[in-house]
């Protein structure tokens, strides 16, 4: 299987190539600039690779959620490259790529995925790890105030994302919680999540690719 994934909703801006159980990355810590960086990123991995866009068995994107602008960044560009290579797609939650980030470094129990949101909110998930690849969303992903959080799953011993601006009401949510240093949702992540769900055959045509925001004002706002 070959895939490809693109991540950029958060400050980040990643794209990977999947090939079995072979992933290479480029990963940039770049906000705001994932529309200039994004298209030249994938054009470079597929020259490294030696790939055409038409080889590819998929691409796999963040759909959010995440920076407005990010999270369209990646569904714009996967509709255009899919479109024009005839791909199916398949979008993966950038709170369970994050998560995935935190298992990848031997965290063993639930993660506490969280984005800072903006406006005073998060975006909160949890995830449990039922295989290598394969997560189970504990805590659906939400948009909350950090100051009326849902009720959390136990055992969460484990936190990462830019959701640590409010570390303290989290910890108070969580007793000890740890954050993980430089956890990121990254689209080396994304494809791995994504290629189960090609292999099951649930890909998506190109025009279904669609942006999660979990904030009604944002997308009011953007159609005015």
């Amino acid at each position: 299987m070959k895939l490809l994934a693109i991540e950029t909703a958060t400050d980040s801006c990643s794209v990977a190539l999947l090939h079995d159980d072979d992933v290479r990355e480029d990963f940039r810590e770049a906000p705001r600039r994932q529309t200039e960086l994004v298209l030249p990123m994938v054009e470079g991995l597929l020259a490294q690779a030696g790939w055409s866009l038409r080889e590819l068995d998929g691409i796999a994107f963040g759909h959010g959620p995440g920076a407005f602008t990010g999270v369209r960044v990646a569904v714009s560009v996967t509709q255009g490259l899919a479109r024009a290579a005839e791909l199916p797609v398949v979008g993966i939650s950038t709170l369970e790529a994050l998560a995935l980030d935190a298992f990848a470094r031997g965290v063993r129990t639930p993660v506490l995925a969280a984005l800072d949101a903006r406006l005073g909110e998060l975006y909160l998930a949890v995830y449990g790890r039922l295989a290598e690849d394969r997560l189970e969303a504990l805590l659906p992903d939400c948009l909350c105030h950090p100051d009326a959080l849902p009720s959390l799953p136990a055992g969460i011993r484990h936190a990462g994302g830019s959701g640590e601006v409010y570390r303290e009401q989290l910890g108070e949510a969580v007793a000890g919680l740890e954050w993980l240093e430089g956890c990121r949702a990254r689209a080396r992540h994304v494809a791995r999540l994504a290629a189960p769900r090609f292999r099951a055959s649930e890909g998506l045509p190109a025009e279904r690719a669609q942006p999660v925001y979990l904030r009604d004002q944002v997308i009011q706002g953007a159609v005015r």
